[in-house]
């Protein structure tokens, strides 16, 4: 048996993706403007690296473009 269809795989990466609840804020903030990637990390206690770890998972999900 094969896989799901490449639709289902992209609704289980945007959940996946989403699940966690700084990339969902970094998605919030990005609804509203674009922004940098010092302005996302800005009110998280997180490393740059960090940051830029979720925007990675945020853009292979497709939710997110730099």
């Amino acid at each position: 048996m094969s896989g799901p269809p490449t639709d289902d795989l992209a609704l289980d990466r945007a959940f996946m993706a989403l699940a966690d609840p700084v990339r969902r804020a970094m998605v919030a903030r990005l609804s509203r403007a674009d922004a940098t990637v010092n302005e996302l990390a800005e009110p998280f206690s997180i490393t740059k690296q960090a940051v830029s770890k979720h925007i990675h998972v945020l853009e292979q999900a497709g939710l997110v473009t730099r």
